[in-house]
């Protein structure tokens, strides 16, 4: 069991409560839903959402079900279990987290073949309301990538690939808008060094797609691949991940979790004193595409979003939220250009 699956694995006392109120068979295919959605790189905050959201359908099971288990669910029960979320609660988006997070449950029993089809895409779903983004301020993102390149000019080869790997993290996030989970199995193969430069993302629900990357990314990309090849021949490594999970004297894997990338995150918030998160610099990326001119259309194919998806909270707020990417090259030049 990882780290990231004993966190969040129930207690034996707890455990033991949960068999006399469920069926065992209930339970067991629940924890094994969350060891799948932790090993596909899904952040402790997320399992902890899916845990919660589906303790309210045991919760259901428990005050509705004489017989509490869902063998016999179909279109009838699952259209109840409806209509006691509308009851319940008053919030559009609780009701409908309560009822996404059941349907990809449901998706995995039907990928176990357990339930011929998914009887929880019948049911509709509360609206989806976005809160209003609050990117990573411009200053702050050039706090943080004026920082790195500094940090890439370090003696030690290791501390100087770390800064390199967080400097290509950083494109893909503010210059992409690639999310966590999009980073997490990401391979070097991935990347064409096009002009501009280009990252394939690979979903889960959609067929993959590419996304335009800053022109500075050649440049720190084929920088970092040359660090990366080294240092991978001297530990004996090797691995096809974009990413790597190290410590201050030598990579420890290939790959880098969610979590481990919101932790890197969290460590430059704290000590460079800025306002970052993956989902703020994101949101700055956005920001950035809509000065740029982009249509709506491509960036909702960039943001990996349906074409439905609401662009009006990013278009209300974007004169408040002035983004570009000139600096990324222009800092670049400055500090580490002259010597590459």
């Amino acid at each position: 069991m990882t780290e990231l699956q004993s966190e969040f694995a129930p207690s034996t006392e707890e455990l033991k409560t949960a068999e006399a109120r469920l069926p065992v068979e209930l339970i067991g295919l629940q924890e094994e839903f969350f060891r799948r959605l932790g090993s596909m790189g899904r952040s402790r905050n997320t399992l902890k959402n899916y845990r919660t959201d589906l303790d309210c359908f045991n919760h259901y099971l428990r005050e509705t079900q004489k017989r509490m288990d869902i063998s016999h669910f179909g279109q009838s029960e699952i259209l109840e279990y409806g209509s006691y979320l509308q009851v319940k609660y008053t919030s559009d988006n609780s009701r409908r987290r309560r009822v996404q997070a059941l349907r990809i449950f449901f998706d995995y029993l039907v990928e176990k073949s357990l339930f011929p089809s998914n009887p929880v895409r019948k049911l509709t779903t509360s609206p989806k309301f976005l809160d209003i983004p609050r990117p990573t301020p411009l200053v702050d993102v050039k706090t943080l990538w004026n920082y790195l390149l500094n940090e890439a000019k370090n003696s030690s080869d290791m501390s100087k690939l770390l800064a390199y790997r967080n400097l290509v993290t950083l494109l893909l996030i503010y210059g992409g808008g690639l999310k966590v989970s999009d980073l997490t199995n990401l391979k070097t193969e991935h990347i064409t060094l096009t002009m501009p430069p280009r990252v394939m993302v690979l979903a889960d629900r959609r067929d993959p797609y590419s996304v335009e990357l800053p022109n500075v990314f050649t440049s720190v990309f084929s920088d970092y691949r040359k660090l990366l090849e080294e240092m991978k021949s001297k530990s004996q490594m090797e691995f096809d991940h974009l990413l790597f999970n190290a410590n201050p004297y030598r990579i420890l894997s290939g790959g880098l979790s969610a979590r481990g990338l919101e932790i890197i995150f969290e460590e430059f918030r704290k000590k460079l004193i800025i306002t970052l998160t993956p989902k703020s610099l994101r949101q700055a990326c956005i920001f950035k595409w809509i000065h740029q001119g982009k249509n709506d259309a491509l960036i909702k194919e960039w943001m990996g979003v349906a074409p439905s998806y609401g662009m009006k909270l990013y278009k209300e707020h974007a004169d408040k939220h002035l983004y570009s990417e000139d600096f990324l090259e222009e800092m670049y030049s400055e500090i580490l250009g002259a010597r590459n």
